[in-house]
């Protein structure tokens, strides 16, 4: 059902299908503005859905002084701030301790309660970026490194430097959508400005490799956690790459931490995991598959990989299997469907 079918008794003077027309080409955008603001996939979908209801509904008091686009902008902002007030920062476990330089170490249950950064699939991200020269310098602002850097940021201050400094907006249109002044969007955006630099770097990859090689690179960390391979693994990541898994706090650092947590609790059997390629937040993915003891494969983390040099520097293993859903992966594969080497089809549209 979409939006305009739920109020059609509410005479507007225009029609659900102008409203459509008008409106829904905004709709992706929209989306990944709503997620680099709250970094949760799952709340950027409610606040876009709720956007168009209230577009929808107050659609009467469009007058028209601005465009459909920015009116639509400042309802979503509007509804941005006001979920903002109530939820907490979204970290990732990186930004909240120390990591550990050990392998050995421990892990801790899953802290369920603690509102992690998610991850957003780049076909969302993107949608709305048709021309390869625009998705290029879209990147930096959907990695993982940017988004949760943001969320040092006050929900005012998140929104002037997304507008601003990721969406071209000028000071004159921003002081529309946030009704205030140009003096103090200009404020604003100087102090959201430091305030990120000082939160620390904003980009995971500082040079990337052409497609071959990143294709190529995928393929060798693929096919390590399928063979179990820890010094094949080690062959592609840098010596300071770190490991991070949500829910699970702790965290690693150093390519012999990594690889002794690794060999020690996940890469033990040749086998035990499949996995296909993905693509999340401007950098590779894979979907890992665990083997259940029926033979089937179970989805059990979507690992983000940044790189840079031609390395992995980092690795953000979210352990959600609602997530890997959302991306358009199932949540268990049958060993049938995985043929040698090949990777369902069906599967791979991320």
């Amino acid at each position: 059902m979409s939006v305009v079918e739920q109020h059609p008794h509410q005479d507007r003077g225009v029609t659900p299908d102008a409203f459509a027309e008008l409106t829904d080409r905004y709709r992706p955008e929209l989306l990944a503005y709503c997620y680099r603001m709250l970094g949760s996939l799952h709340d950027s979908e409610d606040v876009v859905q709720d956007t168009y209801l209230r577009a929808w509904r107050y659609f009467d008091r469009f007058e028209g002084r601005s465009s459909v686009r920015l009116w639509l902008y400042r309802i979503a902002t509007t509804t941005c701030l006001n979920a903002l007030r109530s939820r907490k920062r979204r970290p990732l476990p990186s930004g909240l301790s120390a990591p550990s330089e050990t392998g050995a170490t421990a892990l801790p249950a899953p802290e369920s309660e603690t509102p992690w950064l998610q991850p957003a699939p780049d076909s969302i991200l993107y949608a709305s970026a048709a021309d390869p020269g625009v998705v290029v310098p879209l990147r930096d602002s959907v990695r993982l490194a940017f988004v949760a850097a943001l969320q040092h940021l006050s929900a005012r201050q998140r929104a002037v430097l997304v507008l601003r400094d990721v969406l071209g907006w000028k000071a004159k249109e921003v002081a529309q959508i946030l009704e205030t002044s140009t003096t103090a969007v200009n404020s604003a955006l100087q102090r959201a400005r430091t305030q990120l630099s000082a939160a620390g770097p904003t980009q995971d990859r500082l040079t990337e490799p052409a497609e071959p090689e990143l294709r190529a690179l995928v393929t060798r960390y693929v096919t390590a956690f399928e063979h179990a391979d820890i010094a094949g693994l080690a062959d592609l990541l840098r010596a300071d790459v770190e490991l991070e898994m949500p829910p699970i706090a702790v965290w690693f650092t150093g390519r012999d931490a990594v690889c002794e947590f690794l060999g020690r609790v996940v890469l033990r059997t040749p086998g035990q995991w499949r996995a296909i390629p993905a693509r999340a937040n401007g950098d590779p993915a894979v979907v890992l598959y665990e083997r259940t003891p029926d033979g089937a494969y179970r989805a059990q983390s979507l690992d983000i990989l940044s790189l840079i040099g031609g390395r992995i520097a980092r690795i953000v293993a979210f352990l959600d299997h609602r997530l890997i859903e959302a991306f358009g992966f199932p949540s268990e594969i049958a060993a049938s469907d995985f043929q040698g080497d090949d990777f369902p089809a069906p599967m791979v549209s991320t």
